[in-house]
């Protein structure tokens, strides 16, 4: 009587697949935390992928229709990026900020006054997301040249002179939303210490 033997599924090649695709990952994430201080370089890097999608769609004489979406998606990153984490708006309309609440717990708020303490602008979109989000759109884009169902005609001229009321209108708001709320999405001039001058004047006070 022959003696007959259950097969195992052979759990080999999906756990290899498995292990490899976390180990790549791991790697990515781990190029990315390393360029995070490296501000300058990582945009230098944005700005020649940027131009060498801007030249191969000038030469193809088309994809326009991807290159607006491009734009679209940019216009929303840039807003996000200009925009604070908490919109002060919003909270004044819940009645959680208001010039007479004093409320500790409503969290970091936009100073006002030039006497008020300094508080760091939190962007909705950090700088990091966004250079990423900006790069990762630019390299999905220039792989999407390369299929011919992407390359919709489409009259270029009026996409760009939509796109540019769009810009002009939606910068328009943002410039208006910082003038009323009185903040600057950037940390240039900020008054800062030393412990120079944090010595000389304790020498003043004693």
């Amino acid at each position: 009587m022959e003696s007959t033997t259950e097969q195992t599924p052979d759990l080999s090649y999906p756990s290899f697949v498995t292990d490899y695709t976390l180990n790549l990952s791991r790697k990515y994430q781990h190029l990315l935390d390393k360029s995070t201080p490296h501000v300058l370089n990582r945009w230098i890097g944005f700005g020649i992928v940027a131009f060498i999608y801007i030249v191969r769609v000038y030469f193809l004489e088309g994809y326009y229709i991807v290159s607006y979406g491009l734009g679209i998606y940019i216009l929303n990153l840039l807003i996000a990026f200009l925009s604070p984490q908490v919109d002060p708006e919003l909270t004044q309309a819940a009645g959680i900020v208001g010039p007479d609440n004093n409320d500790e717990d409503a969290g970091p708020l936009l100073p006002t006054r030039s006497t008020d303490e300094f508080r760091p602008f939190v962007r909705r979109l950090p700088e990091f997301k966004f250079w990423y989000s900006m790069t990762k759109a630019f390299c999905i884009a220039f792989v999407m040249t390369f299929f011919s169902v992407f390359d919709v005609p489409v009259f270029w001229p009026i996409l760009l002179f939509y796109w540019m009321v769009l810009f002009f209108l939606t910068m328009k708001k943002q410039i208006l939303h910082m003038i009323k709320y009185k903040y600057v999405p950037f940390s240039l001039g900020k008054q800062r210490y030393s412990g120079k001058r944090s010595a000389s004047s304790d020498d003043v006070s004693s």
